[in-house]
């Protein structure tokens, strides 16, 4: 199965398995390729935030116009921070965003309970590895990539290039079938 990708200067297609890694700088502005990854040509999709609350991903993804009834939130920063939470059938939460195994957990649940054309966003490994570690956070984007093929989803995983090693992130750029880069002045390009 295709999926439609709408992110200029990158294939307008890719097939369901296909893991794309996100390069940006840490001040960069990646909602619009998140969004537009996420609502293109997609049945159900899971938003997955180490970054910010399960609220600021829903004034996002209402901002963007990506349809919420069919949107899933994990939110790992509410519990761990103290925040109140509402648990609804839209948003779930693991403990903290090193809670890797919830974390891959939630995305095996989300990919085996639901049907069609499936998109994940890991907003970020980044997140992921400063929280846990470098190691363990490549664990589980090895994990989820290996998911994604496995239910023939497609996923959009960030990483801010310049808060890790330079061999960290050419390892990650192996890892992924295709990679989005996102410049500091807002130039995209993409390798697939």
């Amino acid at each position: 199965m295709d999926y439609a990708l709408d992110v200029e200067n990158a294939p307008d297609t890719i097939p369901g398995g296909t893991g794309v890694l996100l390069i940006h700088p840490s001040t960069g502005e990646t909602d619009r390729i998140d969004t537009d990854f996420l609502k293109t040509d997609t049945e159900h999709r899971l938003v997955i935030s180490t970054r910010t609350t399960a609220r600021e991903v829903q004034q996002k993804l209402e901002y963007y116009g990506v349809d919420q009834e069919t949107t899933t939130i994990l939110d790992t920063l509410s519990v761990e921070r103290g925040y109140s939470r509402r648990r609804s059938d839209s948003v779930y939460y693991v403990s903290s965003p090193d809670d890797l195994a919830g974390i891959v957990r939630k995305t095996r649940e989300f990919l085996e309970n639901h049907d069609g054309k499936l998109r994940v966003s890991l907003d970020s490994i980044t997140e992921m590895a400063y929280y846990a570690n470098e190691e363990r956070a490549r664990g589980a984007v090895e994990d989820m990539l290996a998911l994604l093929k496995q239910h023939d989803a497609v996923g959009l995983f960030h990483l801010a290039e310049e808060v890790h090693d330079p061999e960290v992130v050419a390892d990650y750029r192996e890892l992924f079938d295709g990679v989005i880069e996102l410049s500091p002045d807002g130039t995209v390009s993409a390798e697939f």
